[in-house]
């Protein structure tokens, strides 16, 4: 049985040392990483943008229900046409450095989002004007219709559209910000951070919180601690160790070989998620190099994928992990069943005929296995002994995930590998790499031309209901040219102190609405 403990990634050679008991005013995190990068248009690292939401704010913010509030923006109304949207901010907005929030600051920002996210660059696309109207109002005039505006700028998919002052948002979107100045509820302190160590982020004392209770990335956000402080423990061991002890309040990732220890101790509370808060797991084709650029030997992976061995050998319990057949994640907005009769009741009996009714010639499958991440290392593994079953001449190789990574963006030297991405991100076809990036995606080489129209439509389409038909149709296309099969979904819970009240379960960790 394999063994998954922790996405965490390994950072040799740092000394651990425990701190003393801290104050009750100060919150002690320990994230899925050390916080690198703090330009939260620059990279598209989820970490980023766990600290974007801390220091920064949005314009509107996604609920628990999946739906798009108002934020920062106060009131906003849409032309008759489709084609004028006009926000208003609301009162009270401050930067960290004591200045008003105003429309230019919002306008500024947007652009230079707009350079960095594919939704962005979607909405530019069609954009025809977008400035300022007075110090709280701004106007966005559109080329064409579209449905995606308000859920481009309240998407948690990387990069967030946050905002940043006007001065610092001219930065070219390929050149990072120095100056790290948001208007979110807390503050960070480039004195107190230690690299390697831990990073201090102050409550802001003039942050005004929406009136509403808060709701996932929506609503007030209250900050009811001093200081949090995050601290770099690159082994999960060590922090869950630190957690057990009262040293750390929060640990976003908790080792799945030590779940059953944490749900023994009365001291510790841990966090389930479900849908976007998931990671969803496929296998990508590469539908550019034999055997794969025959679709029907792709789709005999159909018959041959069992989703429910994958998440097994992964270790993980059923309460943590589900199988799941749509592209667009399960419990999310475009979640679909089209096509997914392919997959039904899969078997290497199945799998073998299937093969033997294809021109298959025995041509090797490089299976790329990443032995430097748990999930697609198992996954690929799984798949390379169920392959030969199957009877495909399989070639598993060996390497760590840059290698994967470098390797996938050639169009020869591979076949199939394993990965798993955030459930947000993969919920839309905008955002979904398996889809978005249609006859241009070197992930796995695949072209239909079927997809780019539905595509365009998708995101024009103005009402809910038709975007979800278009998902639908996306997905029978690709259940069709089967250039990834899904392998499962599955969470990694959060753990945190029993003393703590009102954390808000959130797959992007959140420290608002929190009492210690």
């Amino acid at each position: 049985m394999f063994k998954l403990k922790t996405f965490i990634p390994a950072l040799l050679g740092l000394a651990i040392v425990a701190a003393p008991v801290h104050a009750a005013g100060n919150l002690v995190a320990v994230l899925e990483a050390e916080i690198v990068t703090l330009d939260p248009h620059f990279s598209t690292a989820y970490i980023t943008r766990t600290f974007g939401y801390m220091v920064f704010d949005t314009l509107f913010a996604k609920d628990s229900k999946g739906d798009i509030k108002p934020q920062m923006v106060q009131d906003w109304k849409v032309s008759a046409d489709g084609l004028t949207y006009s926000f208003t901010l609301r009162d009270g907005l401050k930067w960290h450095d004591g200045q008003p929030v105003t429309a230019a600051d919002c306008v500024a920002s947007l652009r230079r989002w707009g350079t960095r996210s594919a939704l962005g660059r979607r909405i530019f696309a069609i954009t025809a004007s977008l400035e300022p109207t007075d110090a709280k109002t701004f106007v966005l005039n559109l080329k064409e219709p579209s449905g995606l505006v308000i859920d481009a700028l309240g998407n948690p998919v990387s990069p967030v559209a946050f905002m940043m002052p006007e001065r610092i948002a001219k930065t070219p979107g390929d050149q990072r910000i120095t100056e790290i100045v948001g208007s979110g509820p807390f503050v960070y302190s480039k004195a107190d951070h230690r690299t390697g160590d831990r990073m201090i982020l102050k409550k802001f004392a003039d942050y005004v919180p929406r009136p509403e209770p808060a709701d996932f990335l929506a609503g007030g956000k209250r900050v009811n601690v001093d200081t949090l402080e995050i601290r770099v423990i690159p082994d999960g061991s060590t922090a869950a160790s630190a957690l057990q002890a009262g040293e750390v309040d929060f640990m976003q990732y908790a080792p799945f070989d030590l779940l059953p220890q944490l749900e023994k101790n009365s001291k510790v509370k841990l966090v389930n998620f479900t849908g976007g808060n998931m990671f969803a797991g496929a296998y990508r084709l590469n539908a550019a190099s034999k055997p794969f650029d025959d679709r029907a030997i792709r789709r005999v992976l159909w018959k041959l994928v069992d989703q429910r061995e994958v998440l097994d050998a992964l270790g993980l319990d059923a309460k943590y992990a589900t199988p799941c057949a749509t592209y667009f994640t399960c419990g999310t907005t475009y979640e679909s069943k089209a096509g997914t009769e392919a997959a039904a009741k899969p078997s290497i009996e199945a799998a073998k005929a299937a093969l033997k009714a294809t021109k298959y010639a025995g041509e090797p499958v490089i299976v790329m296995e990443a032995n430097d991440l748990e999930a697609p290392r198992v996954s690929a593994q799984v798949l390379a002994e169920r392959l030969k079953q199957a009877g495909f001449n399989v070639d598993l190789q060996v390497m760590d995930w840059a290698s994967v990574l470098a390797r996938r963006a050639k169009k020869e030297g591979w076949s199939v590998y394993g990965v798993h991405a955030g459930g947000f991100d993969l919920g839309s076809p905008l955002t979904n790499v398996m889809v978005a990036f249609n006859c241009a995606d070197f992930t796995g080489w695949q072209c239909d031309a079927r997809i780019t129209p539905l595509m365009e439509a998708f995101a024009k389409a103005p009402a809910e209901e038709d975007r979800k038909k278009i998902a639908g149709e996306i997905q029978s296309i690709m259940y069709d040219q089967a250039p990834a099969i899904p392998w499962g979904q599955f969470a990694q819970p959060a753990a945190y102190r029993a003393t703590l009240k009102g954390l808000i379960p959130s797959a992007i960790p959140v420290f608002w609405n929190v009492e210690k």
